[in-house]
């Protein structure tokens, strides 16, 4: 509904040179809180009981102010600090999201799952919130503001149901520390870190290639006609630029949002055949082969095959690294871990967002742009996976039959532990 009340509204029609400025400002001051909240207070609301759910409340309560004063100001200025602080509040909730779930399922084998069918329904809101927003959005601009409104009111009665709990009672202990720099982890990390980048790209190449145009010179009377003769005869533009239709970048929403579900609903039944790493880098490769594809394309559909390409390969990506995650550093803390690292991926994709905005580009360049960096990442994400392939099987044998039917020369997980653990005095 956010999405739909920005698209008919000043956020996108007004001259992009003019807008870029603000633009990249709010962005910037985006990154801020994550840089902020994940290092100091983080930790201090881990320990909180409640900390968590209570950042859950304020990021419902703050977004539904925020459409309020959206809903009053939409035709102005003031929309754009309105509509940044939705996003900030938007990624906070992600990152307090993150640590909530782990602590809300009955075991890790389930937290998959569970995050798989968040991603569903997240996906499926969006498809109704679009078109709910769609739907007010012929009552005027300003109306899906309004909708949205009472969409945060009723998700805060959902809210105040989430338990109280405490994410992480203590600091982080040695063994947590040394788990999560493992190589598997920080390379896969960084992997994750270069799609959400892509995403944060792409969601302003897209929304800026299909922002609405200037209106040009009314030529009604007398002396308008005579002025709009002299500056055709100058060959100026009085015509302006009409810009690309709504529904191009209304179905660009809806292909990313398809691109979501595809992914969540995938995304266990591959595990169950795929390793993680093999998950992670699939999505590169398809995400580099994707955006190879929009580029030659072109057009609206090429724009609608890159946003269901990079949205379904990041939300497929995550699940696999919160696997993976789970499988290499069973002794972390998991609610605290996945919120840091998310917190991480929110950077990412603040600053892959940023580089749209702050530098116009053509799309056809965007997409090279997109091609490179995500062709970086999988040539480092397979470059580093060998290495480190290569530095554990001069430890570790390589073991082909392992029970749970990892890899051989994966051997972090607790059931390796165990087995190359001392038994107990007792035991």
């Amino acid at each position: 509904m956010i999405a739909v009340a920005l698209a008919g509204s000043i956020f996108f029609s007004i001259d992009p040179s003019a807008a870029r400025w603000r633009v990249a400002l709010y962005l910037l001051l985006t990154a801020a809180p994550f840089a902020v909240v994940t290092p100091l207070i983080g930790p201090l609301v881990d320990r909180i009981r409640g900390g968590r759910r209570g950042m859950i409340l304020l990021t419902v309560v703050g977004r539904a102010v925020l459409a309020y004063l959206m809903f009053l100001y939409i035709d102005g200025l003031a929309l754009f600090p309105i509509a940044f602080g939705v996003l900030v509040l938007q990624k906070s909730y992600s990152v307090a999201k993150s640590a909530v779930v782990p602590k809300l399922v009955q075991s890790d084998s389930d937290f998959m799952e569970a995050n798989s069918k968040l991603t569903l329904l997240s996906a499926v809101g969006s498809v109704a919130g679009a078109a709910l927003g769609g739907l007010t959005l012929l009552g005027g601009s300003s109306w899906p503001a309004a909708a949205a409104v009472v969409s945060f009111t009723l998700t805060l009665v959902l809210a105040v149901q989430v338990p109280r709990i405490t994410v992480a009672p203590a600091p982080p202990t040695a063994d947590e520390r040394a788990e999560l720099r493992g190589a598997g982890i920080v390379t896969a990390a960084w992997a994750m870190g270069m799609l959400r980048a892509s995403v944060g790209f792409m969601t302003f190449l897209l929304a800026f290639e299909f922002r609405g145009g200037d209106e040009g010179v009314a030529t009604e009377g007398v002396g308008r006609g005579v002025g709009a003769a002299v500056g055709v005869a100058r060959h100026q533009d009085i015509f302006g630029n009409p810009g690309a239709p709504a529904w191009h970048y209304a179905a660009v929403l809806v292909c990313a949002s398809g691109g979501a579900l595809f992914g969540a609903r995938l995304a266990p039944r591959l595990r169950r055949s795929v390793v993680e790493e093999r998950i992670i880098s699939g999505v590169l490769f398809n995400a580099l082969v994707g955006t190879v594809l929009a580029g030659w394309i072109g057009s609206v559909v090429g724009a609608m095959l890159v946003a269901m390409v990079i949205a379904g390969s990041s939300g497929l990506a995550k699940l696999a690294f919160d696997s993976l995650v789970q499988r290499d550093a069973p002794d972390a803390n998991h609610g605290r871990s996945f919120a840091r690292f998310e917190g991480r991926f929110q950077l990412f994709w603040a600053l892959g967002a940023f580089l749209p905005v702050a530098l116009p580009m053509p799309i056809e360049v965007g997409y090279m742009a997109m091609v490179a960096g995500i062709g970086v990442g999988l040539v480092g994400y397979l470059t580093s996976t060998r290495q480190a392939r290569r530095m554990q099987r001069q430890v570790t044998p390589e073991e082909p039959d392992r029970p749970d039917g990892q890899l051989g020369f994966w051997p972090l997980g607790a059931d390796q532990a165990g087995e190359n653990s001392e038994p107990d005095e007792g035991g």
